[in-house]
């Protein structure tokens, strides 16, 4: 069925067409139902430089988001006829290189000429925050105070509106939900839905950040998914699940595995090339000033930081940049909340089929699989990305110049940051001489 028969059959009375800039930043205009049939014909506009990191300045031609009818997604649980649905924007009638759902598109069609599909699950992980009269962070459940509330099953209960709200509404939509707990921090949650094709998640990704956030502030609350909003607790992370499939097949598991996790050559390989590109592939999963505080953590008020600091890659152990929790799955364990699923997802994949390309060998699982340090800052993971051609091939996948663009936007928010002076140095040194 095309968009305006599905939205008119739902009962949807506004969509909201919508795409993420590289940032990760959700864009959307509201189209009445009214329109339906001139939003499934010729999509809606927007002008790409205010909408942000999307590749254009002032002068450039408008974005027209194209809505993709597969994507639809009707949100009763927000407001009564609001409806949703993903959009690849396009310049001049053609896939904007820029947009990263287009990337993704394009990588995936890669990938299946090598004669693989890709599935992909995500961890979504976050902190439910408030301010104070004096504007500083809070969580929001003032008896969540434990010194470790991990899984605690009073504090999920305090929160047992929110979280069955979220929980239901995924439901409804078909994503499964399987479980949602309190994480390692005080204030942080996680929920989680069933595995998919990597598009797929990738847009229940945006779509259940975007959830997350109205139905915290319909509380009072804040959502976040800042990678360590606070010094002393751990950090967020988006771990993804990746399983590369092909004739309707699974092309991970073999138990004549020599090494002791069941993984077939092909899977070993695909894991040798993610550590190959840990570096590079970190400009991508862990985009921001903020990640590097997450992954250069040596200590939580819990005692663990739960984020790897190493490219290495072992068995069911979640000391490693990649873990292996069974025969079926590989967990990249170094992305975080500030990862723009799309492009995370795109270089991820990209990398991982390299090894595969090349046969690589990761070696035998643990230490000894170490491909040296991650980053630890964002202008150094820019540094790696710039170098490396896998990476950021995957990011020019849909067309020249995007990972210059991304990597220039992002030397610039690290400069930005760093000429900013913050309350450490003023502690530090107002007196200090």
């Amino acid at each position: 069925m095309d968009l305006a028969s599905i939205a008119r059959a739902d009962g949807a009375e506004f969509i909201l067409a919508m795409f993420v800039t590289m940032a990760g930043k959700p864009c959307a205009k509201l189209v009445p139902i009214e329109a339906v049939d001139e939003l499934a014909e010729d999509g809606v506009g927007f002008a790409g430089h205010a909408a942000g990191l999307m590749g254009q300045v002032p002068k450039d031609p408008d974005l027209v988001a194209i809505p993709d009818p597969e994507s639809y997604t009707p949100l009763p649980f927000i407001k009564p006829g609001l409806a949703l649905v993903h959009c690849d924007p396009h310049v001049l009638g053609k896939p904007w290189p820029f947009s990263p759902r287009v990337i993704l598109r394009k990588v995936l069609a890669d990938a299946l000429a090598m004669g693989f599909e890709v599935n992909v699950g995500a961890e979504i992980e976050y902190f439910l925050l408030q301010r104070d009269e004096s504007g500083e962070l809070r969580t929001a459940d003032g008896l969540d105070t434990r010194r470790l509330p991990c899984y605690d099953a009073r504090d999920v209960t305090r929160m047992y509106d929110h979280l069955t709200a979220v929980s239901k509404a995924m439901n409804t939509l078909g994503w499964g939900n399987y479980a949602n707990d309190h994480e390692d921090g005080n204030g942080q949650f996680e929920q989680n839905f069933n595995y998919a094709d990597a598009m797929t998640t990738a847009d229940r990704v945006i779509t259940l950040r975007y959830l997350l956030s109205v139905l915290a502030e319909q509380r009072g609350m804040t959502a976040t998914f800042m990678p360590k909003p606070f010094t002393d607790r751990t950090g967020t992370g988006m771990h993804m699940h990746l399983s590369l499939w092909r004739d309707g097949a699974s092309a991970i598991p073999d138990s004549a595995d020599r090494r002791g996790l069941a993984l077939s050559a092909t899977a070993y390989s695909f894991i040798a090339g993610i550590l190959e590109h840990a570096q590079a592939l970190q400009g991508v999963i862990a985009p921001t000033v903020n990640s590097y505080k997450r992954t250069g953590a040596t200590s939580t008020a819990t005692g663990a930081t739960w984020s790897p600091r190493v490219a290495t890659y072992g068995g069911n152990d979640r000391t490693h940049f990649l873990r292996v929790p069974d025969s079926n799955r590989v967990e990249l364990r170094g992305a975080d909340g500030s990862a723009n699923p799309y492009l995370a997802a795109a270089a991820t994949i990209a990398a991982g089929l390299d090894g595969v390309n090349r046969k690589l060998d990761p070696g035998d699982p643990g230490p000894a699989s170490a491909r040296g340090a991650l980053p630890q800052t964002l202008l150094h993971a820019m540094d790696a990305l710039e170098s490396d051609g896998i990476v950021s091939g995957a990011l020019d996948s849909a067309g020249p110049g995007v990972s210059d663009y991304f990597v220039k936007c992002k030397r610039e928010e690290f400069f930005e940051w760093h000429n900013t002076v913050t309350p450490w140095e003023v502690d530090s040194y107002l007196t200090a001489f």
